[in-house]
């Protein structure tokens, strides 16, 4: 028997009706009653456009308060929303929508002649949606823990992506062990500005409902509103990626954060080390976290008691989940392997994926790490982006990690370029924060902290790093900065 709970929006609108759901920049809100009304209002809506229970529907759409109504409602009809990356070429989006069997797509409004380059029967936009006729139907008021929710693709720096299936369950078990972990409070409003195409974004509104907890909706990252949003707005927990703390800290100066502010969540990938710590010394909570399109969100996250002494760690596997390092002893660095209630059962539409990946209820993640004898986690970098240099293993993170410990260098990117004589040597790409810095001050830097064989046999200077939609730098993109 499939577990059941009720809608989570519907008894979160029964629960505190009258509580903010949504606050924007301009100082308009939404609360759970109307966020709910909206919702299941676009659901009749959609579902006289011919959206029903099972039905795949596409959304693409940049941060939009309406784009996370439209993704409620497709709860309320049992349909399943496949996200959509707004950055994505027309064949890269027509791709996914293929692969996903996606019926009709719904655009927001200023990226309606995007829409017109997908091969997809039908295209709404989101007014066309609001002024349909609503058709009375019976909604929803269930939720299936079992039942697909989302299908969200893989970055895909390499190869084509993964559609991966995320049921309420998933998200629910997420949203959960993320309350576990950093504990919940009546004070809490969350700061939403990755992108909520991507799992990282999306989560906190299914954590918002959970929880019941106001989210502060941005729709682009900018330093001056992300800092007011902390400083004049009562944010007390944000959800960022490694360059925006660096902009961050620019932007801050000699001011400390106040003291409300609890937790700055970092994902995206290993963060440099030095950073971590002159975040400490500004009162910058800054907690890693490790997770992946598949996890759902964070499935491993350093807990406010470790913060300062783990830096650089990822933390321990939430209350529900589990790691391990397949083939390894404490301190030496293998594969990451990750199992929970939060973990994809597979990719949509992929059997061999779904083969290559799972092991015995084991998910591999093809991230590089270790476990330190405390059981904290040490995420070291992607496999597919590991440099072996005549004979040795290279981890590109370790070494962007030394150089932006140099100042005046603001951003670092490391890769490997083919040598004849050692197979792969490191090289780097620096953007500069002026034009005083010079290559042989930043190798002379990193002579003392890295091994000879470490040492990037070329720098290059760059106005700025090819970066996925969620800020992740893809490493795979470097070498086209000099090709």
């Amino acid at each position: 028997m499939a577990e059941k709970i009720p809608h989570w929006l519907t008894k979160q609108a029964f629960l505190a009706p009258n509580r903010v759901a949504i606050e924007r920049v301009d100082g308009s809100t939404m609360t759970f009653l109307e966020l709910k009304e909206q919702s299941q209002l676009l659901a009749k809506k959609l579902a006289s456009l011919g959206v029903g229970k099972g039905s795949h529907v596409g959304i693409l759409s940049n941060n939009n308060v309406t784009m996370i109504a439209m993704i409620h409602a497709l709860s309320y009809l049992g349909a399943v929303a496949v996200l959509l990356n707004a950055r994505l070429t027309a064949s890269e989006l027509n791709y996914q929508i293929k692969d996903a069997n996606v019926i009709a797509v719904i655009v927001e409004d200023n990226l309606f002649e995007q829409g017109k380059e997908l091969e997809v029967e039908k295209v709404f936009n989101f007014k066309q949606v609001h002024l349909t006729g609503a058709k009375e139907i019976e909604l929803l008021s269930e939720l299936d823990l079992d039942d697909p929710f989302t299908i969200i693709y893989t970055s895909g720096t390499t190869g084509f992506p993964k559609g991966v299936i995320h049921t309420f369950g998933n998200h629910w078990w997420s949203a959960i062990g993320s309350a576990l972990n950093l504990g919940i409070s009546d004070k809490d409003k969350w700061l939403a500005v990755l992108p909520y195409f991507h799992v990282g974004g999306l989560s906190i509104f299914i954590k918002s409902v959970i929880y019941g907890m106001p989210v502060y909706h941005l729709n682009r990252f900018s330093e001056d509103v992300f800092l007011d949003a902390i400083y004049n707005r009562g944010v007390t927990i944000a959800s960022v990626v490694t360059v925006m703390v660096q902009r961050i800290m620019e932007q801050l100066g000699e001011k400390v954060f106040p003291e409300h502010f609890r937790c700055m969540l970092l994902g995206g990938g290993p963060a440099p080390v030095p950073l971590l710590e002159q975040a400490a010394l500004k009162k910058i909570p800054v907690f890693q976290s490790f997770g992946m399109t598949e996890t759902s969100s964070q499935i491993v996250t350093l807990s406010p008691r470790d913060a300062l002494r783990k830096i650089g760690s990822a933390g321990k596997a939430l209350f529900p989940a589990q790691i391990k390092i397949e083939g390894t002893t404490l301190n030496e660095i293998g594969e990451i392997f990750v199992k929970g209630p939060m973990v994809t059962k597979g990719y949509y539409n992929n059997d061999l994926a779904n083969r290559d990946s799972f092991h015995n209820g084991w998910l591999s993640t093809g991230d590089l790490g270790y476990i330190d004898d405390e059981g904290f986690l040490y995420v070291v970098d992607r496999r597919k982006d590991l440099i072996i240099s005549g004979g040795e293993n290279i981890y590109p993170s370790e070494i962007e990690s030394v150089l932006t410990g140099f100042p005046g260098v603001k951003e670092v990117g490391v890769t490997g370029k083919p040598d004849e004589r050692w197979g792969q040597s490191p090289i780097a790409f620096i953007v500069p924060q002026n034009d005083y810095v010079r290559k042989e001050d930043i190798l002379d830097y990193a002579k003392d902290k890295l091994a000879k064989y470490k040492l990037p046999k070329e720098i290059h200077f760059v106005n700025s790093l090819p970066r996925n939609a969620s800020n992740k730098l893809v490493r795979n993109k470097l070498m086209d900065l000099i090709n």
